[in-house]
């Protein structure tokens, strides 16, 4: 397997790599868009850093790529959505550079309110000016924090020391975590405008992309000072320039900028401007673990499905993923099962796990089932990646739940498919030695393997007909190896699973078609 490599990896994480039996390490770094094309088209997987844009072009015209690894937290360089609807996992390395990252922006913080940056070159000038290089304590300050994520919140902790308060701007982290940290949770307007440092960490997506803007920023204190080592477009760097410029900020402090490598000449030829180029996340400590562990992932992954840190899949442990194994054949099975033996016009799928799945990461057993039913339905290549965005693209709702409720099964599987009209169900489990067995079918008690090929009918629950089945097997030397039927509760209806040992021909299928009690025959091949 290949794995190509196109921006600098610490020397722990190619090694570890290049230690492995399975694996072709390529490292290419400045390639052109020509040649990133030529050696990513027979690559299992791709490690980037920042640098090399992963494009939906790229993504195309890698026909094998299975993952993406970015040695980093940041992965707006990386077309996700390009990414999922090929199936591809993209994984990121969150915690690797977090403190590195908030140590950074602390300095920063400090060489706005101190003056640092600007009191060396005038000392190393010859200039000895106390004077103009009056800064402001942090102490009684309040710090507002835009996101509170792992940065963020190491970024809290460092703030008690310098007995800063701190307010939090985070739609996604509660009450209980905040209060936690000691840190007080605010709407972003309260943020804004209470905080005498704000410092962004924040992810970039549509809806935070330019969210520091000439409104925003006309929330903030007269004199307040601005951190970003988060996105560079977070902040509109016009904006700031003019906010600079008035008065109105008494600073502002920048590691990222909206077109990198190019920096605005206004924040350029400011006096109220720390300027640091993406440097917030270069220590040896930070390259070498987010190297390492992006390499760990990465290989963990094309050799043994696990999957951590996934950014567009839900993540797994090696221990999750033991846990789960089982569950996935039986996961497949009985989707593919139910897709080909339904004929609503779906709207909806509702997943629930019964017994021993409160205990597990379901999950990812969901996106196995979603992979078999919709792979029949869809022209697209699909799997377990990418099978939930095709859902959701097509207006499919997917509903998991996980019931208390005594089953018979201690890890019972129920799937329902739904339209406005009508629902269909199966539900299934695994008996001993890993056994699969489909135990219901709309209801309807049916214990029988599942197996490889199976005669599935509805019928008329009138006598003779299992016996005018098994007849025309016989005589066309099909030999059976389960026949299960089961009755609805009013008895006016019965269906049937038959599991045989090799494939019926069609005119076969013809003549059982034929008995008047039968009202609905489907091969399924599982």
């Amino acid at each position: 397997m290949k794995i190509l490599i196109t921006d600098p990896l610490s020397e722990e994480g190619v090694d570890y790599l290049k230690q492995q039996p399975d694996f072709e390490v390529v490292c290419r770094s400045d390639l052109s868009l020509d040649a990133l094309l030529s050696e990513v088209r027979d690559a299992d997987g791709l490690i980037v850093r920042s640098k090399t844009q992963v494009t939906q072009e790229v993504i195309e015209n890698a026909s094998q790529l299975r993952v993406i690894g970015r040695a980093g937290a940041g992965v707006d360089n990386i077309d996700l959505k390009a990414a999922t609807r090929k199936g591809v996992v993209v994984m990121n390395t969150p915690g690797g550079n977090s403190v590195s990252v908030a140590e950074h922006t602390f300095a920063l913080l400090l060489a706005l309110a101190r003056r640092i940056s600007f009191a060396d070159p005038s000392l190393r000038s010859g200039v000895w000016n106390k004077k103009a290089f009056i800064g402001q304590e942090l102490q009684n300050k309040t710090l507002g924090l835009v996101g509170l994520g792992k940065i963020g919140s190491i970024m809290a902790q460092r703030a008690t020391s310098f007995q800063l308060k701190v307010l939090a701007y985070d739609p996604f982290v509660s009450e209980d975590y905040t209060h936690d940290l000691g840190v007080e949770l605010r709407t972003l307007e309260e943020v804004l405008s209470e905080a005498d440092f704000v410092s962004l960490h924040a992810p970039l997506n549509e809806k935070t992309k330019g969210m520091i803007c000439k409104e925003t920023l006309q929330l903030m204190k007269k004199g307040a000072f601005l951190i970003n080592a988060a996105r560079g477009e977070l902040v509109v760097e016009e904006d700031l320039a003019d906010a600079l410029e008035q008065g109105h900020l008494g600073g502002a402090a920048l590691d990222v900028f909206e077109n990198e490598p190019n920096v605005h000449p206004r924040l350029l030829a400011s006096d109220h401007t720390v300027l640091t180029p993406h440097i917030a996340a270069s220590t040896v400590e930070a390259q070498s673990k987010v190297g390492y562990d992006i390499a760990q992932q990465v290989a963990a992954y094309l050799q043994d499905e696990v999957i951590v840190n996934a950014v567009n899949f839900p993540s797994m442990t090696p221990k999750e993923l033991e846990q789960i194994q089982p569950y996935l054949g039986l996961a497949e099975k009985l989707g593919s099962f139910i897709s080909q033996v339904s004929s609503i016009r779906l709207s909806e799928i509702g997943i629930r796990y019964y017994g021993d799945f409160a205990k597990l990461n379901y999950k990812p057993i969901s996106n196995y089932i979603l992979k078999a039913i919709l792979k029949p339905m869809l022209s697209e290549e699909i799997n377990q990646v990418n099978a939930r965005n095709y859902a959701e693209e097509r207006g499919i709702s997917v509903i998991e739940t996980v019931s208390s409720r005594p089953r018979s099964y201690s890890n019972l599987i129920s799937i329902q498919l739904r339209s406005p009209e009508k629902t269909e169900w199966i539900e299934g489990a695994i008996l001993h030695k890993g056994n699969y067995r489909l135990v219901s079918i709309d209801g309807i008690p049916i214990e029988t393997e599942l197996g490889e090929h199976i005669l599935f009918l509805r019928n008329k629950d009138t006598p003779g007909v299992i016996g005018l089945v098994g007849t025309i097997l016989g005589k066309a030397k099909i030999n059976i190896a389960s026949f299960v039927l089961g009755r609805n509760e009013d008895g006016a209806h019965a269906v049937a699973v038959v599991n045989t040992d090799g494939k019926i021909p069609e005119e076969v299928m013809q003549e059982i078609r034929n008995i008047p009690a039968v009202q609905y025959l489907l091969l399924v091949r599982l």
